[in-house]
């Protein structure tokens, strides 16, 4: 007769528990699965399908009852990693939303906003354009896939301990979240520097002939420019996207250093 004793049962469910933890934490904050277009089941399932398809490639987990305190806590501390990951993923996204707000206000469309189920407000029509872009350019270069490699990977670089974790990964959390501004401008920069021209222009305009309307010339002229330079840097969009994404790849592992718990 097969008997499981409390501390085999304890191990399997360690073994299974606290990697799907993080797994969780990294469904809830990664581009693509934490859309709200994403069921919570289906979320669910595929956290469970990648939890079980990992097991046997997972370094050995601490010999703690996940029901336990310290257990609970170890879930808790493995969450926060993944949510921790999910966020310097989504950094990029973050950024390219920005720089659609800010080339939608220079181009007159601030007007055009609308509810986004999925940011849970009101976002501007060109920042939701930019965003479906950047995924599809994400799905593209298989970032999905990469993503739930660098969660494998995680693994060996922050293994699972009952060790605290150190506060200079938060602080290096904080940081990178500073670049969200300074690369949505230089993302929406070219268009900017058009519109300015185009300002410019039509004050130089109005001047020499203040019978002129401005409001009828200027809010077409404007759109009119501002779309043909966002046509004119779609070529490049693609491109600076995909070095922006594999950029927030390369932070991974400097960010799971920087949490390493120190001596």
């Amino acid at each position: 007769m097969l008997s499981v004793t409390a501390t085999q049962l304890d191990a399997w469910l360690a073994a299974l528990m606290f990697p799907l933890a993080r797994l969780f934490g990294l469904f809830a904050s990664a581009p693509i699965f934490s859309n709200r277009g994403v069921s919570a089941r289906a979320r669910l399932a595929i956290a469970l399908g990648i939890g079980i398809a990992l097991l046997p490639v997972m370094p050995a987990m601490p010999a703690v009852p996940p029901g336990s305190g310290i257990g609970l806590m170890i879930m808790v501390q493995q969450m926060f990693i993944g949510v921790a990951i999910g966020f310097m993923l989504r950094l990029v996204f973050a950024a390219i939303d920005m720089a659609g707000s800010l080339i939608g206000m220079q181009m007159g469309l601030s007007f055009a906003i609308f509810f986004d189920p999925d940011a849970g407000g009101q976002t501007a029509v060109l920042s939701d354009f930019a965003g479906l872009v950047a995924t599809l350019l994400f799905l593209a270069i298989n970032g999905h896939l990469i993503m739930i490699d660098l969660l494998v990977r995680s693994f060996e670089w922050l293994p699972v301990g009952t060790a605290s974790l150190s506060a200079d990964g938060w602080g290096y959390i904080a940081r990178a979240g500073t670049t969200v501004f300074a690369t949505g401008l230089l993302l929406s920069l070219p268009v900017v520097a058009v519109l300015l021209v185009t300002n410019i222009a039509l004050g130089i305009l109005t001047r020499a002939a203040p019978q002129l309307n401005l409001f009828a010339i200027g809010f077409p002229l404007t759109l009119a420019m501002g779309f043909f330079a966002l046509m004119l840097i779609m070529t490049n969009f693609g491109p600076v996207v995909q070095s922006l994404f594999e950029r927030s790849f390369d932070t991974v592992p400097i960010l799971l250093e920087a949490l390493s718990p120190r001596p």
